[in-house]
């Protein structure tokens, strides 16, 4: 049985940072495509950053330089590191996994994963 349990939301002025952590439980990382989300008040789930079976990564343009996802096989944990904190990245941030990787089009489309947390608050204030 899959679970995701993501933690290490919070509160935090522009220009902090963060670390939320994804603890997955039932999956291997060598097997399935992970990826972070997000979603503020009133607007859709976007997607955040992504990481393959095989370690390549991608991010969103709105994170790129300032937001860095990492693994740690041996604690099964996915991780996404946040700098330079914006008040436009206050949202829930949940983290997904999928069996079926997608292609690279769709690596932020909300339908590609199976598998999701339940969701960690990240509210940056200005």
């Amino acid at each position: 049985q899959v679970q995701l349990v993501e933690s290490g939301g919070g509160s935090v002025q522009a220009g902090g940072s963060l670390r939320l952590s994804c603890e997955a439980s039932g999956i291997t990382f060598n097997r399935y495509c992970m990826g972070w989300f997000r979603q503020a008040p009133e607007k859709e789930r976007e997607g955040v950053a992504n990481i393959d079976k095989n370690g390549s990564i991608r991010y969103a343009d709105s994170v790129k330089g300032r937001f860095t996802i990492s693994q740690d096989s041996a604690k099964n944990t996915l991780y996404l590191q946040m700098n330079s904190l914006k008040p436009e990245d206050t949202a829930m941030y949940y983290c997904a996994a999928t069996r079926w990787c997608p292609r690279s089009t769709l690596i932020f489309r909300e339908s590609a994963y199976t598998y999701w947390g339940q969701g960690t608050q990240v509210t940056v204030s200005s």
